[in-house]
This record gives structure tokens, C-alpha cells and sequence, in this order.
């Protein structure tokens, strides 16, 4: 399961998405994360879903490996769903013993499930499409106006790469000491998930002794290279947009005011009806109010 992790992860090929700038992707990744969030019916999430697959699709990334990626996290969806199922009040639909099953909770269950699947997939498309480098770069450049308050752009920038670069070095050595552990007789998959969780503790100490010794051997190669923070540092390969990153723009645009547009229709449509019964309603008590009482002089007689 540990090597399931894709978020991290470098995926080489060439497609469209890896030649695209850092600023882009990080820019696209963020407004699609934010978008997921503010959509209230299956129309909205249909569009996302589309989006998402069309870029899938232009960065040659094969479906499966980002799936796979998934593994990880059917707890953590598993616990969403059940939370969801029976602490939403409403309209009961099913009741199990005490716990009760409502419609808004089967609804608000469906649209977390797949809100938190596209989110980690998106977020996977960009690490896989971007190498750490560039990442760093992307982020630095994007977060420049905030030097002038003050903030260590560079140093924040790096930070963030280097803990994205970490975790699959780290799932990778979790899984080796596993492996080593077992072959002296360990047993991680026996009990219930209690006791699966009181086995992993020994694994600690070994990872962490091995987290702090790679980190001390990237302190000493960058102070061996004369690393000194991001003042006055120049770039081999300096960030210059281009025609497609521009297009890339267009689309995301594009897609974020048609994804608007998509989830609000809808809504729009069917609130009309309701409208104009109340607008005929209201003429009909006002034609009911003259007519059968004479009008104002009739009802003060």
C-alpha cells in the first residue's frame, strides 16, 4: 500500500502538460480545487470530471498509475462516508438500530466521495508532470509578491519542495523496513486495525533515524555547494511564459466560467416555475381583494 502513494512522485514522459510552465499547473491546480468546492449539483462535478480526464489525457500519465494512487485514502473516504450516512439530519430514508440514513446525507456523502477523488487526482497530476526543480521555481515566482512583506519567499518555496520530494523517499524506506521487520518475524496484517496499529509502532524509530540522517545529508550537500537562501541567486533555466502556457490560461478560464455556468442553470430553471405561481398567486389575492369587498370604502362602511 505504501508504494500506492503517487503524490510526490515524477512521472517522466513527454506530453503537452510537462512542457507547460510550474506557474501554470500550480495556478490550475488551485483554482480546479477551488472550484470543486463551490459546486451544489451533479452537473457542476460532471463538468469537473470531464476537465480532469481531458488533462489526464494530454499529459500521458497512464490512468491506472494515478488510481492506484487511491489506495491509500479508501479509509479515509470510508470514514467520510459513514460520517456523512448518519450525522446529517433529514428526511430518514433507512434507520439501522438508532443510527438513521438520510437523503441530504446520501447526497452530501456521493458529492464528498467524489470532490475528495478528483482532489487527490489533481493534485497527484501536478507533482507527476512537474519535477521537483521547477516546482520550487514555480512556487518561488508565483509567491514573489509577498517579498514585500517581508516573507522568505525562497526559503517557504523550498520548504514545500522538499517535503513534496520527501514522501516518497520516506514511503520507501517505511516499506523497506516493513520488509526487514517482517523477514525477522514481524506480523503487520494479523488483528484488527487496533492491533495492525500498535505493530506499525516499532516502525517509528527506525524511520525517523532514517528521516533525520537524509535530512542532515541534504544539509551538508547544500551548505557543500554554498547554499545561502534565494538573495542574489540566479537561475540556469529562468521561467519565461510562452504561446501555450497563454492557451493554458484561456482554457482554465474557460472552464472555470462554463463550470459556473453549468452548476447555476439549473438551479436557475427550476426556481423559475415556483416564481411565477407566486407572482400569479399574489394578482389573484389582489383581484380577490377588490372585487369581492368593493374595495377599501366598502370594507370601512
Amino acid at each position: 500500500m505504501l508504494r500506492d502513494i503517487t503524490l510526490g512522485q515524477y512521472y517522466q514522459t513527454e506530453s503537452v502538460i510537462h512542457r507547460l510552465d510550474p506557474r501554470v499547473k500550480l495556478a490550475g491546480t488551485v483554482v480546479f480545487i477551488i472550484s470543486l468546492f463551490c459546486f451544489h449539483n451533479i452537473w457542476g462535478y460532471l463538468c469537473a470530471a470531464l476537465f480532469l480526464f481531458a488533462v489526464v489525457k494530454l499529459s500521458k500519465v497512464p490512468f491506472k498509475f494515478m488510481i492506484k494512487g487511491m489506495r491509500s485514502i479508501m479509509f479515509l473516504l470510508l470514514i467520510t462516508v459513514v460520517f456523512n450516512l448518519f450525522l446529517t439530519p433529514g428526511e430518514t430514508v433507512l434507520t439501522i438500530w438508532k443510527l438513521h440514513i438520510t437523503k441530504e446525507g446520501i447526497r452530501i456523502a456521493v458529492f464528498m466521495v467524489i470532490r475528495l477523488t478528483m482532489l487527490i487526482i489533481g493534485s497527484s497530476l501536478m507533482t507527476l508532470t512537474t519535477t521537483p526543480n521547477n516546482l520550487t521555481d514555480g512556487m518561488e515566482k508565483a509567491l514573489s509578491p509577498l517579498k514585500l512583506f517581508r516573507l522568505p519567499v525562497h526559503e517557504i518555496a523550498m520548504i514545500m519542495s522538499i517535503a513534496l520530494r520527501f514522501i516518497p523517499i520516506l514511503m520507501e524506506e517505511t516499506d523497506k523496513i516493513m520488509k526487514a521487520q517482517i523477514a525477522r518475524g514481524a506480523d503487520f496484517e494479523s488483528g484488527n486495525i487496533f492491533k495492525k496499529a500498535k505493530a506499525m509502532v516499532p516502525l517509528l524509530v527506525p524511520l525517523f533515524i532514517s528521516a533525520f540522517r537524509r535530512a542532515n545529508d541534504l544539509a551538508m550537500a547544500m551548505e557543500a555547494r554554498c547554499y545561502r537562501g534565494g538573495e542574489g541567486r540566479t537561475k540556469m533555466k529562468p521561467l519565461i511564459y510562452k504561446k501555450r502556457d497563454a492557451a493554458a490560461y484561456l482554457l482554465l478560464f474557460v472552464y472555470l466560467a462554463g463550470s459556473i455556468v453549468v452548476d447555476r442553470v439549473p438551479n436557475m430553471i427550476a426556481k423559475t416555475p415556483v416564481e411565477e405561481q407566486a407572482v400569479t398567486t399574489e394578482g389573484a389575492l389582489s383581484e380577490v381583494d377588490l372585487s369581492d369587498f368593493g374595495g377599501l370604502d366598502n370594507i370601512q362602511d
